[in-house]
């Protein structure tokens, strides 16, 4: 677990919130079944598959695979500069993202992103350590990491996490 106490306070409140304004349909199955931000933050270790939503010129919806990597109360995840969802993101930094695995968990956000390794502008202040974790992660010499990808943070306006057996999860994360 990375994060600080502070963000742990500011995942709580923005899980509390979404589920507050969440429909009445959506609570009905969620609410006894949430996950705190600390649970959250125990589960979502490494790297998880996302489906991540971007939205075309046109207006269209598009989703992909991204790797993500849920640090410090946000989902962080890279791609190919030259990818198609790059040029989305860059236009339109509204996304979406969802994180499945089978009925035993979701979870879903919606937020804006935040370019953390601009190819022609300042990097994000925490990109280095968020660098030296993801080389760690995936190896000094995969890319090159400069040109070849470009990093993203989801800084949500919405997130719920469900869980049926938040003990069953919770043993599993421990394992």
């Amino acid at each position: 677990m990375r994060e600080t106490p502070e963000e742990l306070e500011g995942l709580q409140a923005l899980l509390d919130a979404s589920l507050s304004r969440s429909t009445s349909h959506l609570r009905s199955i969620v609410t006894e079944n949430t996950l705190s931000a600390e649970q959250l933050t125990r589960i979502l270790t490494g790297m998880c598959t996302l489906a991540l939503s971007t939205v075309t010129a046109k207006g269209e919806p598009r989703i992909s695979g991204v790797d993500g990597h849920f640090l410090h109360g946000k989902w962080h995840f890279g791609t190919a500069r030259g990818a198609a969802k790059a040029r989305h993101l860059a236009a339109r930094p509204a996304a979406s993202a969802a994180h499945l695995r089978g009925e035993d968990l979701g979870v879903f956000t919606h937020g804006t992103v935040e370019i953390l390794n601009p190819q022609d502008g300042e990097p994000a202040p925490d990109w280095p350590d968020l660098l030296a974790y993801f080389k760690d992660f995936y190896g000094d010499d995969l890319f090159d990491w400069d040109n070849d990808v470009v990093y993203y943070r989801l800084h949500p306006h919405w997130m719920t996490a469900y869980a049926p057996d938040i003990t069953k999860l919770t043993a599993e994360s421990r394992s």
